[in-house]
């Protein structure tokens, strides 16, 4: 992590598996407007026990059964896939663990870092992700009507103008 950091942040979403492009597209943002790029993770098995006031996060498993999350709280395979992506690009960025719903956790960081912009990457067109956007609604949508500041879309698996959505009947 760079230790130049703006005053000004980009907060982007990210989850472990994620394609590279949404961190590498939220860098560029970020190298744009001349600003700190923060990493954000949420924990949705979690819930928030106490915040910090750079936005991170002490929380507790839902669950009791489960073991309490490590003292970061962060993915450590997660952070060392961020440093090999962004340590090239010698860009200011940091990581912050959140817990809950990752809509509600990343708007409410976007918020206390007053973030120039919340960037968010789509999900894979696959059975269990499409039903589970169904029912409970895309991040990106979430952010998209509850947020004043404006959400990018970095899109992970576009289909052309002839196939059909994730969403809808094959054609």
């Amino acid at each position: 992590m760079s230790t130049d950091v703006p005053s000004r942040s980009v907060v982007v979403g990210v989850t472990p598996g994620q394609p590279d492009s949404v961190v590498e597209q939220a860098a560029i943002f970020a190298s744009h407007f001349n600003a700190e790029l923060v990493c954000a993770y949420a924990d949705t098995g979690s819930y928030t026990v106490e915040e910090q006031p750079d936005g991170t996060v002490r929380s507790m498993p839902v669950d009791p059964d489960l073991p309490s999350p490590s003292e970061s709280g962060f993915p450590a395979e997660l952070e060392s896939r961020l440093s090999a992506v962004l340590g090239a690009r010698g860009a200011a960025w940091s990581t912050r663990a959140l817990a809950g719903d990752p809509a509600s956790a990343l708007g409410h960081l976007a918020e206390t870092l007053d973030a120039i912009m919340i960037v968010v990457g789509t999900r894979r067109a696959s059975m269990r992700g499409t039903m589970q956007e169904f029912f409970t609604g895309s991040v990106a949508v979430h952010l998209a009507h509850r947020q004043h500041r404006p959400v990018v879309v970095i899109p992970l698996t576009p289909v052309s103008s002839e196939d059909s959505l994730p969403w809808e009947p094959a054609r």
